[in-house]
């Protein structure tokens, strides 16, 4: 009798890989693979949740980082086009950062606290990459790179994009270059500073948001710029409320406050003119 339930191995399938670039080759799965070391002894089944949890974090940021290192360029070279398609890509990434919180969420207190030990001072604010796409995003804050001293190369990196300009100066000087009304303060500064809002940008804002149509492509850049906005907050909530589930307001393991440390950054804004501009700015 034939088994049905079976499908067939077709005849052109490549099976000999001596000589040939296989999947695992592509994606260097040896060393990926290898690179879960749980430190609890006897191990806890729940460190590798843990693990792979962050380093599939740090994947999909250092995704989002070669993203909008590619879209800061376009902007640069008046590419706007190509910058959209790149940002509609980075929400996308974003999604999958927040979903993924909700497979950590299994993760009871006791469980935890079964291995935390085991992560001495290590903590997600240490997290190389993630400082980096906040200073590419415009949270510029250099105090935060100090973490880094010991490591020369990720110090330099680092300090170099808290000097250059971010996602939204770079688009602020497009507008500029385009004949859009943008003050001298914002196009010429010290870039390892934060943004701070300015008024008569937001007035240029609404003018924008009154008459999309005359101007398409700011419009639809300011439209892509929230949605980066958004979700990052909303990224960030997600985690505030995956670690308030998990360790309640015990402090982190890095020093911080933990719970409270995680709630100040819900304050923090990348492109503050673009959500004031919204009190009144009617469409056509």
């Amino acid at each position: 009798m034939t088994n049905t339930n079976q499908r067939p191995v077709e005849a052109g399938i490549v099976s000999d890989f001596s000589k040939r670039l296989s999947y695992a080759d592509y994606l260097s799965l040896d060393g990926l693979l290898a690179q879960q070391r749980p430190l609890s002894q006897p191990q806890h089944h729940d460190e590798m949740l843990f693990i792979v949890q962050h380093q599939v974090s740090e994947l999909w940021i250092k995704l989002v980082i070669h993203e909008l290192t590619a879209a800061i360029e376009n902007i640069r070279h008046d590419r706007l086009p190509s910058t959209l398609k790149i940002l509609s890509r980075v929400k996308l990434i974003q999604m999958q950062l927040f979903e993924q919180w909700a497979v950590l969420e299994t993760l009871t207190p006791s469980e935890y606290m079964e291995f935390r030990s085991v992560l001495g001072s290590a903590s997600g604010f240490q997290s190389y990459q993630y400082r980096k796409l906040e200073f590419l995003l415009g949270n510029k804050n250099a105090d935060t790179i100090k973490v880094f001293a010991h490591d020369a190369a990720i110090h330099d990196d680092l300090r170099r994009v808290l000097e250059s300009p971010s996602l939204y100066d770079e688009f602020l000087r497009y507008l500029s270059r385009h004949g859009y009304k943008i003050a001298d303060e914002c196009l010429e500064r010290d870039w390892s500073q934060p943004y701070s809002r300015n008024e008569a940008l937001v007035e240029t804002f609404r003018e924008i948001y009154r008459s999309p149509k005359q101007h398409w492509e700011a419009y639809e850049m300011c439209e892509k710029l929230v949605d980066v906005e958004e979700y990052f907050q909303l990224w960030r909530f997600r985690h505030l409320k995956t670690v308030e589930r998990i360790i309640g307001f015990r402090h982190g393991t890095g020093g911080s406050s933990g719970a409270g440390f995680l709630r100040q950054a819900l304050e923090l804004t990348f492109f503050p003119e673009l959500l004031a501009s919204r009190t009144e700015a009617p469409r056509e």
